[in-house]
């Protein structure tokens, strides 16, 4: 009899969380078919599973205190005439669509006046930062996902502290989860102790009750470092040294970062103190509403921040309408590939039309279910005229996009799953042909240490590799 009850209680269950899955918006069939599957077919496990993983969700009192914070943020310093021609952005009509998506995603309209420069390996790139947080006069604003206590992190660590010490105001924010090595180490009392105001991004406390309120693999993986307001940094890389001891295995980690001076540094800005007052009662306020610096002549950015709390799909809109605007070439590079439908097709789309369409991947990936699934893709990439390289000097981290000779994506999200739907995100679009030739080389030095996949080596693979692989891509949905 007590069997009997605990089944017809273990179905029951099953149909709740079936209807509920069913009835939860934004989530496409797939999606949902998979996780019907997994509470179906995997006992226990697959309930488990879902009140874990199953639903977007960062918890009640998180989100209604960032839709506040948001409301309140103070409008945009008003634009005086005499700089309203360096800011206001020449943008080329066939581009304009792309960067209005933009403006519909985090309220940034793309600005004009702004100078840039890609970094040229991970070290330099920490060695940039620290000399500008060196020659900080005002405020320094720094938002990691991982921050590791290596040679590279107490570097910045140290940048801070002798930057509070001379009484620069200074707001360092980490991840919870990505970061816990740092937040636990004497690094983080240290910089408090110099007078670094610290933060912590969607806290996880108890594991078991974080699960009853919110989703716990919910991250902030954006990465952000704001100077003076006009000095800010946007890209791949994590606060950590490219040898990134933690998986050190697949060493070395291959990034790419551009450092922006002029107003696209005020849009990080503002997105910087939406993370903070979300999580402080430190307003930052006063300093969003200081007058803009009048810039030089420059190129047109725009800072597209997206996350959970965002516009269901915004990343993904974002990537798609990228792809079906290249005329010529396309070229990705991206660490952890798991599509939905859509930029599965908007890629392809591409190829198919005459698009020279090019996709770089590591060939060893730190994620052995993320490179399965991602395989699974292959084919009909490839089928459709994709060109697709897989890197072998390390672990190819950078997340770019170029497109025509002139536009350029770059910055934290990747083409999978968790960047569309879990993650919060920070990218730049910027419109420009002279960085975006340099963001191309980049990636040819890429392909040039990459190996040339094939369709017949794809189609020789065995058949228990391609099961395994579209197995991995059947959980994609759910991962």
């Amino acid at each position: 009899m007590e069997l009997t009850t605990g089944v017809v209680v273990h179905l029951l269950v099953e149909l709740v969380l079936v209807i509920r899955v069913m009835l939860k918006p934004h989530r496409d069939p797939a999606s949902r078919i998979a996780w019907i599957a997994v509470i179906g077919f995997v006992p226990f496990l697959g309930i488990l599973g879902y009140l874990l993983f199953g639903e977007t969700n960062i918890g009640r009192r998180r989100s209604e205190r960032l839709r506040q914070v948001l409301a309140d943020m103070p409008e945009a310093p008003p634009i005086d005439a005499s700089e309203e021609t360096n800011l206001s952005p020449s943008i080329p009509s066939k581009y304009q669509p792309l960067f209005r998506l933009g403006e519909s995603i985090s309220g940034f309209k793309p600005v004009g006046g702004n100078s840039a420069t890609l970094m040229k390996d991970s070290n330099t790139t920490i060695d940039s930062m620290v000399a500008d947080i060196d020659a900080a006069t005002e405020h320094v604003h720094l938002l990691f996902y991982i921050w590791l206590a290596d040679n590279n992190g107490t570097k910045i660590v140290e940048a801070l502290k002798r930057a509070a010490s001379r009484g620069v105001v200074c707001r360092a924010m980490v991840d919870n989860l990505g970061s816990r090595a740092m937040i636990r180490s004497e690094h983080w009392q240290s910089m408090q102790d110099a007078g670094v105001r610290l933060a912590i991004a969607l806290p996880i406390g108890n594991p078991f009750l974080r699960t009853l309120i919110g989703r716990i693999d919910l991250r902030n993986h954006r990465k952000t470092l704001v100077i003076d307001g006009h000095t800010t940094y946007c890209g791949s890389q994590n606060c950590a040294d490219p040898e990134f001891l933690v998986k050190a295995k697949y060493a070395p980690w291959v990034d790419a970062v551009m450092r922006f001076e002029g107003p696209i540094a005020r849009q990080n800005l503002q997105l910087f103190a939406s993370d903070w007052m979300t999580y402080t009662d430190d307003s930052m306020h006063d300093l969003l509403r200081e007058p803009l610096v009048a810039p030089e002549p420059g190129i047109p950015a725009q800072v597209i921040g997206t996350g959970p709390t965002s516009r269901y799909s915004a990343m993904s809109e974002t990537f798609e309408a990228l792809c079906y605007s290249a005329q010529k070439e396309l070229v990705i590079s991206t660490p952890y590939y798991i599509p939905n439908d859509s930029i599965q097709n908007a890629i392809c789309s591409a190829a198919y039309r005459g698009v020279k369409t090019t996709m770089i991947f590591p060939a060893r990936n730190d994620s052995w279910v993320v490179a399965g699934a991602s395989r699974s893709y292959y084919a009909e990439l490839l089928e459709a005229g994709v060109v697709i390289h897989e890197y072998q000097g390390g672990l190819l981290h950078t997340k770019s996009l170029t497109l025509d000779g002139e536009v350029t994506l770059i910055g934290s999200a990747n083409m999978d799953r968790r960047s569309f739907e879990l993650n919060y995100e920070n990218n730049i679009l910027l419109c420009d042909s002279q960085l975006t030739e340099a963001m191309r080389e980049r990636q040819q030095s890429y392909i040039n240490q990459s190996q040339l996949i094939s369709l017949d080596s794809v189609i020789s693979w065995t058949y228990s590799r391609r099961l395994w692989n579209n197995t991995l891509a059947v959980l994609g949905p759910i991962l």
